[in-house]
């Protein structure tokens, strides 16, 4: 009896003791047994029971089985590797390029339940170990993809050290291609966002995949989902919206303005009728920060005094700051915001790479007497709204409300290097590889 395809429907149960089973039904990668409670004791329905899941398991497991050998071929990934933890800044010789074989996708081949005695009119599963379990189980199905474009972020130097061991492959997202699936629920050929690190071939069981939107122009690159229409972007959207609180006619300051997200908060700020000063490491920044609409910018490496810069830049100080610096310019301009300002701390790249820790001026004093809002935050606050934060920056990007620009570095044996280049601020915009 064979056990494939999405409409197989009930089938009445082959018994050898009549009304031990009220049915057995069959659906896609999915086997369900009930058991009439009122036929024969408990124990014998669980034997009967046993007897039939066992064979429903067998047959299943060999149709299966005979799929994935039809489909069976050997992929080799690439993966960057962490060798071992950073010692103040990143060096190559922190990073190992490894090959992983690969195994055969699974189409249906496991199951996610837990064993029960109770048999007393539930559903009976069987899974492929012709182990019956009491409930309702759905087989994992998985699909392989590809990597096209790899993101590199700064937040990746401090969770490296908070959340890795020394031999991880290296966190990160990627815009992926399916190029093999056996789950129903994704077709070849589609693009997603997922986050399983530096690798340039992942299997995956569709857990955590996420679609394009729907409304993806086929003119717009894809790599954008993982910079303006992806992370960063909703990093600017929600920090600026729901942190800072920006109303029309504020001044807003950026700093990193030429950044992934600094670039985009700036942009959503003019949007918001807001006048926006932003700062960058370099003259090439500031020429395109003024481009894309920044009222004011300058370049804190060049200028004489931040403080000063600050102060020309708006001489009645600032009501809302998003800070992706800290250290220093941050400690600066805490005392140029205006009363009941709002800060919006996103991150820290002055701090990643110190040995040790910087000791800086106090805040209290200004935030006592200013009565400001001081608040970190991380983007996966607002998991529940990413759609409306997706769909808002697709719509500005495609009104040109939004401009967007990438560094991409090419090929995957560069990850290493672009990832440190990103922390040495040599990108313009998002920093991403393309395999």
């Amino acid at each position: 009896m064979g056990v494939g395809g999405k409409a197989l429907g009930r089938i009445i149960a082959l018994q050898k003791k009549p009304r031990v089973f009220q049915k057995v039904e069959i659906f896609d990668k999915k086997v369900r047994i009930r058991v009439n409670r009122r036929s024969g004791s408990r124990s014998t329905r669980r034997n009967y029971g046993k007897e039939m899941a066992s064979t429903m398991a067998r047959r299943f497991a060999d149709r299966h089985d005979d799929s994935r050998c039809e489909s069976a071929r050997m992929v080799i990934a690439k993966a960057w590797v962490l060798k071992k933890h950073f010692d103040g800044f990143p060096q190559t010789s922190d990073f190992d390029l490894k090959n992983i074989e690969l195994p055969n996708l699974k189409d249906g081949g496991e199951q996610s339940a837990t064993f029960t005695t109770n048999f007393s009119g539930g559903y009976m599963l069987a899974d492929h170990t012709n182990n019956p379990k009491l409930m309702t189980g759905v087989v994992v199905s998985e699909l392989l993809l590809e990597s096209i474009f790899l993101s590199v972020d700064p937040y990746m130097r401090p969770y490296s050290r908070r959340i890795m061991k020394e031999g991880d492959i290296m966190i990160g997202t990627q815009v992926a291609r399916i190029v093999e699936s056996k789950n129903p629920a994704f077709t070849v050929g589609t693009f997603v966002v997922a986050d399983r690190g530096w690798r340039t071939h992942f299997i995956s069981d569709g857990k955590g995949l996420q679609l394009l939107p729907s409304s993806w122009p086929e003119s717009l690159p894809k790599s954008l989902a993982l910079g303006t229409v992806g992370m960063p972007g909703l990093t600017a959207y929600f920090g600026l919206l729901e942190v800072c609180k920006m109303k029309p006619g504020e001044t807003v300051l950026v700093n990193a303005a030429a950044g992934a997200v600094g670039s985009v908060v700036g942009q959503i700020a003019k949007i918001g009728g807001c006048k926006v000063v932003g700062c960058a490491g370099s003259d090439d920044k500031v020429a395109y920060l003024e481009k894309i609409g920044f009222d004011e910018v300058f370049n804190y490496k060049t200028v004489k005094s931040v403080d000063e810069a600050l102060r020309k830049a708006s001489p009645d100080g600032y009501d809302c700051f998003f800070d992706n610096v800290g250290g220093e310019f941050a400690s600066v301009a805490i005392n140029q915001m205006k009363k009941y300002g709002r800060i919006a701390v996103c991150g820290a790249i002055s701090q990643y790479n110190d040995s040790v820790p910087q000791k800086g001026p106090y805040v209290q004093m200004p935030m006592i007497f200013k009565e400001l809002q001081m608040e970190g935050f991380l983007v996966t606050r607002w998991n529940s709204r990413r759609e409306e934060g997706l769909q808002a920056l697709l719509k500005w990007v495609m009104e040109g409300k939004v401009k967007c620009h990438e560094q991409v570095t090419e090929g995957f044996e560069n990850m290493p290097m672009a990832f440190i280049g990103m922390l040495k601020g040599e990108n313009l915009g998002k920093a991403v590889v393309k395999v």
